[in-house]
């Protein structure tokens, strides 16, 4: 008989993470662990990390609602994914905590990842804030050898962020940086078109979520006549109906999504996405939503599963640096890229 217990955590930025939604400085997550009467000296483990404000499962209940959720696998033995298609972020903690169990730790698939016979390319994540901040923490990004880069922008004047992407662009063509922005929604659907178009002067791979969700005709429109390839995130969340996520992907037609487990549908929904994505020929990539280093584990095993072996694009995993109190996990940068340590 499997067991499940919840345990909550709050996790601490090393410094303060910035988004067009606001300033983390902390981050709760809640840690699942499976044991068995059975096998005890067997055990699984698996995070549940709702981002407030953003994850469609966020709630003041949130840790009732999975307590219950837990029972019920206890009930059954086995996800009910139907069941907890309205809660991602949960239903992704539980298919890792069950996936560790059955692979007895830290593996949850067997890729050449795992195996620490490759690693996957990622970007480097330049958070908002002030030009000289960006500044500083974009050299650093470069220096450590970085190929691909993504900005945060938003936060301040979108003349200074156009400044900082010139400034990048005079020292490093395109063939040797690859440049992503990230708006989360801060752009409007009045001046998002004129925005697109000075962006698209420094060669930018892409950018996310330009204006905010639930407006398909105004992102449709963007996605039909922008000169830069346009990536969906937020407006992935809540649509958690396979047949909704068809519709949304025929209507707007965007360039890419952008998968994050704990927000789009935990492993099950993300590989849907990225399935109905591929049908349509639509490109798409993994990144984490700010987990700890279990959540990004799991992460990172789904996106080499899924991509590998030999990952080309650039993936969102660069995360694991983020917190003073993060939890041990094999995980190690190397330049850019992520590797597993055995």
């Amino acid at each position: 008989m499997r067991r499940l217990t919840v345990t909550k955590r709050t996790l601490h930025f090393k410094q303060p993470a910035g988004t067009s939604r606001g300033i983390y400085t902390t981050r709760t997550s809640w840690f699942l662990k499976m044991t068995s009467d059975e096998e005890p000296q067997r055990e699984g483990l698996g995070e549940c990390a709702p981002l407030p404000d953003l994850s469609c499962d966020a709630s003041p209940e949130y840790e009732q609602t999975l307590n219950a959720l837990c029972r019920i696998y206890e009930t059954k033995q086995s996800i009910d994914y139907d069941l907890m298609r309205p809660y991602p972020s949960m239903l992704f903690g539980m298919e890792t905590v069950e996936k560790s169990f059955d692979n007895g730790g830290t593996t949850i698939f067997d890729t050449p990842f795992t195996r620490g016979e490759e690693g996957i390319p990622i970007n480097g994540l330049v958070w908002m804030g002030s030009f000289e901040e960006m500044m500083g923490r974009l050299e650093e990004k470069m220096q450590a050898g970085f190929a691909c880069v993504k900005l945060k922008i938003g936060a301040i004047d979108f003349n200074q962020e156009l400044e900082l992407i010139r400034h990048i662009r005079k020292h490093f063509g395109k063939d040797s940086i690859e440049l992503r922005v990230d708006a989360n929604g801060g752009f409007t659907p009045d001046n998002a078109a004129e925005r697109l178009e000075q962006l698209a002067k420094y060669d930018i791979h892409s950018i996310e979520q330009p204006i905010k969700q639930r407006q398909w005709n105004e992102m449709a429109k963007l996605c039909r006549e922008t000169p830069l390839p346009i990536a969906l995130d937020e407006e992935l969340i809540g649509v958690n109906a396979k047949d909704m996520k068809a519709q949304l992907l025929d209507f707007i037609k965007p360039q890419y999504i952008i998968l994050k487990p704990s927000l789009h549908g935990g492993m099950h929904g993300t590989e849907e996405w990225i399935r109905l994505a591929g049908e349509r020929g639509i490109g798409s990539w993994i990144t984490s939503a700010l987990e700890s280093n279990v959540g990004l584990n799991a992460v990172a095993q789904l996106a080499a599963h899924i991509y590998g072996p030999g990952i080309s694009m650039p993936q969102g995993l660069g995360t694991g640096q983020l917190f003073t109190d993060n939890l041990p996990m094999p995980l190690e940068i190397r330049k850019d890229r992520l590797w597993r340590t055995r």
